[in-house]
This record gives C-alpha cells, structure tokens and sequence, in this order.
C-alpha cells in the first residue's frame, strides 16, 4: 500500500461517520430537482465548514474550487446531484424524509455527502498535490432539462476549464465496498415521445361510419417496432417502447382520438436524430393510410453518457489500487439516462458505480422505489476512492 493510498484511507475512516450523519440530513429533507433551496444551503454551510468556499449556480447548484500547489497546472471536476424523486418513503428508519411523498430513492443524498466527504479528505491534504480541483453540485439530474445542461450554459466547464470529469452513482446491485467501470459508450439517450392518433368517434356497433383511432393506434404501435428492428444497426443499442395508450372511449364507444406515449433510447447522436425523422414519417403515414391523421411531438431528452477510454482506464487502474483488483467489476450497457452525459459531450468524462447492497441485512432494493436504501459502509468506500481517483487523474498531465 502506497502512502498515498494509506493516508486516505486514514482519513476517510476518520470522516466516514460525519459523512454518514450528512447523507442521513439529506436523506431526511429531500427535495424535489430545481427545489433544491435548503439542500444547497445547507451544502454550502458544510463546505464553508471545512474551509472552502462557494458560490451559487443555475439558481440552486453550487460550484467550489479546492486549489492545491501550482493550481494553474490541471483542472479535475467532481460532481454530484442534489434533488430527489416525488415518491412516498416506505422505509421506517431514523433518517426517514421528513417531506411526504419527496424521497432520496436515487442515492442523490449518497452522492452529495460522499463529495462532500471527498471535499473535506482534498481540503486536508492541499499541500500534497498540484493542480485545482472543482466541485460541481448540480440542482435536478430527475428531470428534463437536466441540471446539467443549465449548469454548462452557465459556465460550469470554464474559468477554469476542467481537463476532465469524475461522477459516481450508487448501484444497489453491486455489494458495498465494490465498485464498476466501463469505458466507451455506457448509457443511453432518453427522448420522450407523444402522439396522439385521430379518427372519428362513435357506436361501437356501427364501425362503418367511424375512423377507429383504437385500431390505428394498434397497428401503429406494431408499426413503430420496425424503426429499432430493421433501421438501426445491430452495433447501436436502440430501445423503442410505448408506456402508456389512453382512448377513453368505452365497450361500446369509439373515441375521437387516442394518446400514446413512449420513449426513444440509443447510443449514436446520428441515429438518434435519424430515428425521430424515421418514427414521425411512418406515424404521419400509417395513419393517413388508414384515413386518420396524427400529431407528434418528440421531445429531445439527454444525450448518451460516454466514458473517455483514458479517463477511465486512469480511474479503473487506480480503483484496482485502492480497493484491490477482487472488488472492481467491469459493468454491461445500461440502456437507462443520465444528465452526466452532457458532460461527456463537453469533456472527457468518467462515471461509474458504487455498491450500496447488503444482503445480509435486507438492503436490496432498486433505486426509484419506496425501500431504497444503502449499506452506509459504501460511504466510506465512495469518498476514499473518488479522492484517489482525483489525485490520480491530477498526476496524468
């Protein structure tokens, strides 16, 4: 074990419990994205705690800088997001929210204490290394546009400009104390989509005189699948799935019209602008074929996340180090969003997972459920490691 790797360890075991009791504070005041106000106040109450200070952004998000000898030298960013998700808490435990029906269930909480773990470990040791590295707390991850977009538009990514940028999120089906990588390509875009099909209502019994959006939705439906099945390459993951059809006619009513709504995922930003074109002009078709008509609005979601190969190879490298090789796994395609990915549009990126389960004790749940929760011995893992992993990357010049 390096003195490095010895003295961070050190100190994250020392720091491990505040940071539990900071997630515990988060988790219990949850709010929702772009409500982030107490949230971001208190973050920035501990910041300035530790010696650091800083300044507001995109109204609740927060951004500090941590400047270590020769600060000019590299920029890393660290980032983490503040809100939480409109879901009733089932978990009867101390820290239980405390705001009915808002609820950290996608380990935000995790993510904003263990930076602020992180924080306070680079704030000690300053005058151990060379180089800055900034802090990025963003308001609303959970819903469009994205936290992040609004915090590059405001300059997040400059004054200074980081050379890279390290996000890290919980992952319930990895056990606490491993973490996952993968580099390229690693989750999806996610584009909603709302047509709604138009027909003629009226008798059930008297179909001759109707234009049947129920039908025509039903073949369109059908329809849509050949856009992923025999438009996109096999080599580019592309998920089309429709979630929700509403006709409000009844057994014997046909309705005028008929809402569909689904979403789009892929990883190429080409066949992802391709597709819309492909998806609205089958629509318009089909429909039009079968003597009604359609409106279609697809909204442009985030894009997909991509790792930078050397980024990550540096991160996953130094995660070997610090873990031990045995509790570093190599993770699959993830086919779900994340507004990290406007960041890995802008500059080189790495974002990867940190084990949160316990199966011994129950701990077992997905994220985006009434019961998620963490074994918080991950926090310790989560603010060791990404410490490191800043370090590490702040050497590679």
């Amino acid at each position: 074990m390096t003195h490095l790797v010895a003295k961070i360890k050190e100190l994250a075991q020392t720091f491990a419990p505040d940071t539990v009791q900071v997630r515990r504070h988060i988790h219990a005041n949850p709010e929702l994205s772009f409500e982030e106000y107490n949230t971001a106040a208190y973050v920035k109450q501990v910041l300035e705690q530790y010696g650091i200070a800083a300044e507001r952004m995109a109204t609740t998000g927060l951004v500090a800088l941590i400047k270590g000898k020769n600060p000019e030298k590299k920029t890393i960013a660290l980032r983490a997001d503040l809100d939480a998700l409109p879901i009733v808490e089932a978990n009867e435990v101390e820290y239980k929210s405390k705001n009915e029906g808002v609820m950290h269930a996608c380990g935000h909480d995790v993510h904003t204490a263990s930076l602020l773990g992180v924080a306070r470990i680079l704030q000690e040791m300053r005058e151990e290394f060379e180089g800055t590295i900034k802090l990025v707390f963003q308001p609303g991850e959970e819903k469009f546009p994205g936290g992040a977009s609004i915090m590059i538009k405001e300059g997040v990514l400059q004054n200074p400009a980081p050379a890279g940028i390290i996000g890290q999120h919980v992952f319930p089906m990895l056990p606490a104390g491993k973490v996952g990588f993968k580099s390229g390509m690693y989750m999806a875009s996610a584009d909603e989509i709302y047509i709604t099909v138009k027909g003629k209502g009226g008798h059930a019994a008297l179909p001759e005189m109707n234009i049947d959006p129920v039908l025509i939705s039903a073949h369109l439906i059908v329809a849509l699948q050949q856009i992923v099945s025999r438009h996109a390459s096999p080599k580019v993951p592309s998920v089309l799935s429709f979630g929700k059809v509403e006709a409000r006619g009844a057994t014997n009513v046909i309705p005028n019209e008929v809402k569909i709504e689904g979403t789009f995922r892929t990883m190429n930003e080409v066949w992802r602008k391709e597709a819309h074109q492909k998806i609205k002009k089958l629509a318009e078709g089909l429909c039009e074929s079968m003597g009604g008509s359609c409106d279609i609005d697809i909204k442009n979601g985030y894009p997909y996340l991509k790792n930078d190969p050397e980024l990550t190879a540096i991160a996953r490298t130094a995660a070997a180090d610090y873990l031990g090789e045995e509790n570093v796994v190599d993770l699959d395609l993830w086919m779900g969003a994340e507004d990290f990915a406007y960041y890995s549009q802008e500059v080189p990126a790495c974002f990867y997972r940190l084990g949160t389960r316990n199966d011994e004790r129950g701990i077992t749940s997905g994220v985006h459920t009434p019961t998620f929760d963490i074994d918080e011995a991950a926090l310790e893992t989560g603010i060791g490691l990404m410490t490191y992993i800043a370090l590490q990357e702040l050497k590679e010049v």
